[in-house]
Formats: C-alpha cells, structure tokens, sequence
C-alpha cells in the first residue's frame, strides 16, 4: 500500500480515479462509496486513489480543538487500503493550501495523480474561499480531460439515521459505543503504547495497561468499558477504565486497560483497545474496598459478554 504525506511525492503508473475527502474514521458510508471506487477504477485499468488531509480543516480554521479525530492518519490509510484503495496521499492542509486557488490546486492533481475521474461529495469545494465546487470542477475536467463525480453519502444505519464522522463523534461523547460500532463496521479502537502509570491498579489487584493514546484523538465518555485488546499476535479479553480516578485523585484523564488471564510485563508494547460495551460511567466510591469490589463485578460482567461475542 504506497501511502504518501505530500501530493508532489507521488508517481502513479497509471491513472487514477480519486477520491478526495478527510475520511475521518471511514465509516460504512465512506466503505461503500470506497467500495465502488475501487471496482470502476479496475474496471477502466486505473489505480484506485484517495487524497486526504491533515491536520483536518476544521482544526486548521479552529472550528474544532482538542480531542476529535477518530483514526489517526496511518490507521486511517490501513483501513482505506483494506478496502482496495493502492494509493493513499495524506497531504498536509495548511495555510498555503487553504489560500491555493481552486484551478492550481486541481493543475496538481492532474500533473502528480493523473486523474482520469474525481469523486467528491455532492457538497464538496477547494481552494480559496471554496471557489471550487462541483460546477468548477467539472469545468475544470472538461478542460483537463477527466471526469468528475459527484456522490452523496446517505448511508443509513437502518434507523433513519445517516451515518456521519460527525455523528460517530456524537455517539462517542455520548459513550454510545453500540451506535459508533455499527456506524464504522467495526468496534472504536484505542492504541498506543503502553507506559508506567502510578501502579496503583497492581496494589488493589487489577494491574492496568496505561496507555499512550494519541492526544488527539477523540476519548468515548469517562466510564468502564469492556472489550478485546489486541497485543501482537493475541486477542485478549479487557476492561478499560477511561477517566480520571474520582476515588483516588481526579487526575488527568487516562485510558488504563485490564487484560483478564493475564500476567506478563508489557511496558513499551504497543497495545489496541476495541471498545464493545459500556459498563457503566465512571464515579467516586466511598472507599477503596468498595471500588474493588465494583471492579470485580465488572470483569465478571465483561467476562460474561466477551464469551458470548467469541
């Protein structure tokens, strides 16, 4: 899978049928227009193609702060190239591409990607002040010789509801998890690397995996969460508590991960959490004792779900 992080870095050897968008998360929507991308773009002996961004340009206009983003950008390429997309370009959205006319930003396309057909969003426009929606663009491709389609993504979850990235955040402030699930295809994950937290999970007897989520993306609601962590090659069952301690400290928020039938040192491994279930939101006992005991029902519960979802 060729994944480039600037659009001058890349050399296709054949045309391409792009699609260009954030694709934050790649939810079902994104998999099904994706999906149908890849077969036209086999079909004419193109190269399947997505050009994203980062940072997002909500956050790049502060539109947006703090934690949002539901995939990071390589997990965003892994899971674009799962669905046969060959090249993935992650070009930087900065000022200068924010202040770019729309007609030399396309003249990029053309010249590096080699655009036989552009798919957007029906809603889509680049350049400077938006000057390049579908109307420009498809000017532009009668002047440049390729093709342009405008899609939109009215995949509904079956509800009534239209599947969004923006919705899916909604379900995971919300905690959710069900509805975010169903909306992506697959369970929310949390990853990164496991660090020294302030062991105290190992005092109580419930030693926590602490892990290194990347600051930017966004955290499902604080509460305890079950789950299945993925270490290497295994599939662990796994409760997580995301917040910040209310019994001990009511520090910064953490995301600690408890793998069941499990004791082995894994600090520096790199460790995924699939967030299945929500337990319960997270609160402040009156003693310790009465928060072990809670965890204990909690890994008993967890237990009970994940064996039922083998």
């Amino acid at each position: 899978m060729p994944h480039v992080y600037r659009l001058e870095d890349v050399q296709p050897s054949a045309p391409t049928v792009l699609a260009v968008g954030v694709f934050d998360g790649v939810h079902i929507g994104h998999q099904a227009l994706l999906r149908e991308l890849v077969a036209r773009a086999r079909g004419r002996d193109c190269t399947p193609a997505v050009l994203t961004f980062h940072p997002h340009p909500d956050v790049v206009l502060g539109h947006v702060s703090g934690r949002f983003y539901l995939t990071t950008p390589p997990q965003r390429a892994e899971l674009l190239a799962e669905l046969g997309v060959e090249l993935i370009v992650t070009h930087p959205f900065d000022e200068q591409v924010r202040r770019m006319r729309a007609a030399a930003f396309v003249e990029r396309l053309v010249r590096h990607l080699r655009v036989c057909e552009l798919w957007v969003g029906a809603d889509f426009a680049l350049g400077y002040k938006r000057e390049g929606n579908v109307a420009f663009l498809r000017a532009q491709g009668a002047e440049h010789g390729f093709a342009v389609r405008a899609v939109e993504l009215l995949v509904s979850d079956g509800n009534g509801q239209v599947v969004s990235s923006s919705g899916v955040r909604e379900a995971l402030r919300a905690g959710d998890v069900e509805r975010a699930t169903r909306w992506l295809g697959r369970p929310y994950r949390l990853e990164g690397e496991v660090v020294h937290g302030d062991m105290r999970g190992r005092t109580i007897g419930f030693p926590t995996a602490n892990l290194d989520v990347w600051e930017e993306q966004l955290l499902p609601a604080e509460g305890v969460y079950a789950g299945w962590a993925r270490l290497g090659g295994e599939t662990l069952m796994a409760v997580a508590n995301i917040g910040s301690r209310p019994t001990f400290d009511h520090g910064v928020v953490t995301v600690e991960v408890y793998l069941l039938d499990f004791d082995r040192d894994i600090y520096g491994a790199r460790l995924a959490f699939d967030v299945l279930v929500r337990l319960r939101a997270e609160r402040k006992f009156a003693s310790v004792d009465a928060l072990v005991a809670q965890i204990g029902r909690d890994v008993e519960r967890a237990r009970a779900l994940l064996e039922r979802d083998e």
